[in-house]
């Protein structure tokens, strides 16, 4: 029996907070198709590795920066016949959620690499549709699980938790409940017993990431409650 023959790549959907805005991080493509438009970094996979380490050695080699230390997931497959003007090409997508890294550096076929807003139109491929998918993912996994904290360094306070949220879901929320809904739900967080020392107003308890794998009860968005 004959089998079609179709190529393999990953695309990541990079998420990170800075300057209090939820940022993607994006390659401008440096070779055809495509040539010069803004794309998810990503590749084809090699025959002798698996899709993670393909996922991770393609991060690192379009924008010099190491594979993701912090929340690292398949997102989706994707393989609509012209996805790809190159063949048939099918393409696992991954998320990861990271907190802020610095500027990446562009490297192999990248001819540009950045950290953009999440809104960010006109992309390479079927790679609006991946990136939709991927804020979804990441905007319903906070609701009901501490995925938040991957987005904080190892000690954080809950005003920087809070401004994760926000940037996150893209609205307000209340200081007060929020600090109440996150110190009383089971395993969310605990405190370390330090506070925050040299910046401005009064010192803030400096929290971890909890035990918990699900929230119960969860933290819901506006239009999820």
């Amino acid at each position: 029996m004959n089998y079609p023959v179709f190529a393999v790549t990953v695309d990541l959907v990079v998420l990170t907070v800075r300057e209090g805005e939820l940022k993607v991080l994006l390659v401008r493509r440096g070779l055809e198709p495509y040539l010069d438009r803004w794309a998810l970094p990503g590749g084809f996979v090699h025959a002798d590795e698996d899709l993670a380490a393909a996922a991770r050695r393609e991060l690192a080699e379009e924008t010099g920066l190491a594979g993701p230390g912090g929340h690292l997931e398949q997102l989706a497959s994707y393989g609509k016949p012209e996805r790809d003007p190159r063949g048939r090409v099918v393409t696992v997508a991954h998320l990861a959620l990271l907190p802020d890294l610095p500027t990446p550096t562009a490297g192999t076929d990248a001819a540009a690499a950045a950290w953009r807003p999440v809104d960010q139109q006109d992309l390479a491929f079927d790679h609006h549709r991946i990136l939709a998918d991927g804020i979804e993912r990441a905007r319903s996994k906070l609701e009901y699980t501490p995925l938040a904290t991957a987005f904080c360094p190892p000690e954080f306070t809950i005003a920087a938790l809070r401004q994760v949220y926000e940037a996150v879901w893209g609205e307000p929320l209340d200081p007060r409940n929020f600090h109440r809904k996150v110190t009383t739900t089971p395993g969310f967080v605990e405190a370390t017993g330090r506070s925050t020392e040299g910046g401005p107003g009064r010192p803030a308890a400096l929290f971890r990431r909890g035990a918990a794998t699900l929230l119960n009860p969860p933290i819901l968005r506006r239009g999820t409650r």
